[in-house]
């Protein structure tokens, strides 16, 4: 108890001396000043805890926990901030608030420095509630649509289940639900075909038979590449000639060494 005592008598003398007026005149001791008199008279025989109770994109609510060294909380405090208003809150509104709770945390030791509300919180009560009156009236955002299945070009295979074939005709696998769904797992595969791999001999597959296997693959497919939509098109063609370059210049290094 004499260490409280002469930790909250170091704080009301640094509040006649170091503390920041506020409106009305009151003085107000900043938090990292009552954190020193704190180190200063507890040592490590006190800790501060904090944890994050909501962070929700919108708002941050932080509380603060004293504990003794045996984990007993001795006191505690939150705090609340909005993100995005004021110049504080636009980058460190966790920071902001984390900072607030501790001051609150230890003002329930009785370590406030002349007020129980951190300076923070009392520049804040107007930012904070104008916040909240505009996210009321803010509208609800409308969801946006799911983007429909790029249309398929007229196709002498348009009929066939979009089944994807691994380059020596074989099956790959369920067959794809549409479109969409076979270019996210044919590209997937094109990337798959072009990394290293050990082959059936125990030994890293060349850079040249990586190509190969590569442009197999697309002839596999051939009937599955032909009908897809312009835009589907294109990003098969864009992976499976940057896959060609990628192996071109592997090639290339491995020929000069």
């Amino acid at each position: 108890m004499s260490k409280l005592v002469e930790a909250m008598n170091e704080v009301n003398d640094l509040n006649r001396t170091h503390g920041v007026t506020q409106r009305g005149g009151k003085k107000y001791t900043e938090v990292f000043v009552r954190v020193e008199a704190f180190r200063k008279a507890f040592g490590t025989d006190l800790g501060i805890d904090t944890q994050i109770l909501v962070d929700d994109g919108k708002r941050v609510v932080i509380k603060a926990i004293v504990t003794s060294s045996a984990g007993v909380p001795v006191g505690s405090g939150m705090a609340e901030e909005i993100r995005g208003q004021g110049n504080v809150n636009k980058t460190s509104a966790l920071e902001n608030a984390e900072t607030s709770a501790i001051g609150r945390a230890l003002a329930s030791l009785g370590l406030h420095g002349g007020s129980y509300a951190s300076l923070n919180e009392i520049d804040a009560v107007q930012r904070k509630t104008q916040a909240q009156v505009q996210q009321r009236m803010a509208p609800t955002p409308e969801p946006k649509p799911e983007p429909a299945p790029e249309p398929t070009k007229p196709s002498p295979y348009s009929d066939l289940p979009w089944q994807m074939m691994y380059h020596n005709g074989k099956p790959a696998g369920d067959a794809c639900t549409d479109a969409n769904d076979f270019v996210k797992k044919f590209t997937a595969m094109l990337r798959k075909y072009a990394k290293p791999r050990v082959g059936s001999d125990h030994k890293i597959v060349s850079p040249r038979e990586r190509m190969t296997s590569l442009k197999e693959l697309k002839e596999a497919n051939h009937m599955h590449i032909d009908r897809l939509g312009e835009a589907n098109m294109a990003n098969v063609d864009e992976v499976y000639r940057g896959q060609l370059k990628m192996l071109g210049a592997e090639h290339n290094q491995g020929e000069a060494r």
